[in-house]
């Protein structure tokens, strides 16, 4: 039975994305297979649980809370993906909704255990936002894979980040899903008023090409919750 490296489970509001204030319990997985220079979440320790220890981790933590959606987050969940075949079964069997939160590069790993995910937050990770290369191909692939779910793009807008790679981003959506909802989330640690004016600029662009595009700060950030 395989165990997966697990950062932390405890209970907040989604702060993030289409299901702001949502309240869930977060499952935060440890390790990433990207290094975006904008990330905001460090994990340098973990602990690691077969399905039924982390299953009783989550009972433990969301005790006499109505806590309906469990959110695989990270790090990156699909690293995970041999845990997650057994895990989000028992998840199901138990009635809970299952939210991944992915930077939308393993598009192999997710087609594997799409069946028993409902919602997907799938970053495009833009080169001039991260500081790395361009995943259009598995961005794609991805969407593709996850076109008949609950899905929605989240793209980070940073100081540094270029129209150029925004109409490459919206480009892409247009082309397997113009309704797809699309998320503008500013990088938390550059707010002000350059990147308010950039958010704006880009809000514009992405309206003429899409039907639902949002602009949503992190607000777990903003009121100071985990």
């Amino acid at each position: 039975m395989p165990k997966a490296k697990i950062n932390d489970v405890f209970v907040s509001i989604q702060g993030e994305g289409k299901y702001i204030s949502e309240p869930q319990c977060f499952i935060r997985f440890y390790g990433c297979n990207l290094n975006c220079g904008f990330c905001d979440t460090k994990i340098s320790d973990f602990k690691q649980y077969s399905c039924e220890e982390l299953l009783d981790e989550l009972k433990r933590v969301i005790s006499g809370r109505d806590i309906k959606t469990v959110s695989l987050t990270g790090g990156e969940p699909l690293l995970e993906r041999d845990f997650l075949l057994d895990f989000l079964p028992m998840l199901k069997r138990r009635g809970f909704k299952v939210y991944l939160e992915t930077n939308g590069v393993l598009h192999n790993e997710f087609f594997d255990v799409m069946d028993n995910v409902d919602v997907i937050a799938m970053d495009i990770k833009l080169p001039s936002s991260t500081g790395q290369k361009g995943f259009w191909r598995e961005h794609e692939e991805f969407l593709k894979a996850a076109a008949n779910k609950d899905v929605f793009v989240k793209i980070i807008v940073c100081i540094n980040t270029t129209l150029d790679d925004l109409k490459q981003a919206i480009k892409l959506v247009s082309g397997i899903n113009p309704k797809l909802t699309i998320v503008l989330q500013p990088n938390s640690q550059q707010l002000g008023a350059e990147l308010a004016a950039k958010l704006h600029e880009f809000k514009k662009y992405c309206r003429q090409h899409l039907s639902d595009v949002r602009s949503i700060p992190q607000l777990h950030k903003a009121i100071g919750v985990k």
